[in-house]
């Protein structure tokens, strides 16, 4: 990372299932500089997951409050629980020239493309619904009902992958992280993260 450029804005959304959550702690293993965007959320904390590194987990009402006064990037109601990311620490981030990667859902995802310009928009998909369905019965963690809601919600998510830059069949894990990890540095790259223009050492004159 350099801090002569805009930090680069990494948004990763998926159907549940899809392995969005794996890809994404695979591509922060691989580059420690790049941050991971906590969100906020009213959902209980699932086993093995702590508060500020997974989630910041907020009450429905103190949720709501932030909301309301526009501190959040985006925000959205999933599964029957408010998901947000905080405004002010990602401007910053990025302003401070800190590559940031969001694991957000679909909803949050076009809601940043609006509020974050330049942000670069990637989908994760399953190679089939069937296997869709083996992953989430496989989790052990959701109640049959859950996994039909998730299941129908699916569908109406991938409707709407026309709305991201990159689409992503996670079939082959190493393959698609070698397509994620391709994506993210070719972001690095971007000439309009560079507002300064070419560093003073190639446009300074000779004596």
């Amino acid at each position: 990372m350099s801090s002569d450029r805009r930090g680069v804005a990494l948004v990763i959304s998926a159907p549940s299932g899809a392995g969005k959550s794996t890809l994404t702690k695979r591509l922060t293993a691989a580059f420690p500089a790049l941050s991971f965007s906590v969100s906020c959320t009213t959902r209980p904390p699932r086993e093995g997951e702590k508060d500020g590194r997974d989630y910041h987990f907020l009450d429905r009402d103190t949720f709501i409050a932030r909301r309301d006064a526009g501190g959040f990037a985006e925000w959205a109601q999933v599964h029957g629980n408010f998901y947000g990311t905080p405004r002010d620490e990602v401007v910053d981030n990025l302003n401070q020239g800190r590559d940031t990667i969001f694991e957000i859902d679909v909803q949050g995802a076009a809601q940043l493309r609006q509020s974050l310009p330049g942000a670069c928009l990637v989908f994760i998909l399953p190679p089939s619904r069937a296997e869709l369905r083996r992953r989430l019965e496989g989790r052990g963690t959701d109640a049959p009902e859950v996994i039909e809601r998730r299941l129908a919600n699916a569908l109406g998510e991938m409707d709407q992958a026309h709305l991201f830059d990159y689409w992503i069949v996670n079939d082959d894990l190493d393959q698609a992280f070698d397509l994620l990890r391709s994506v993210y540095l070719a972001q690095t790259a971007r000439r309009d993260l560079r507002p300064g223009g070419l560093p003073a050492e190639l446009t300074e004159k000779d004596g």
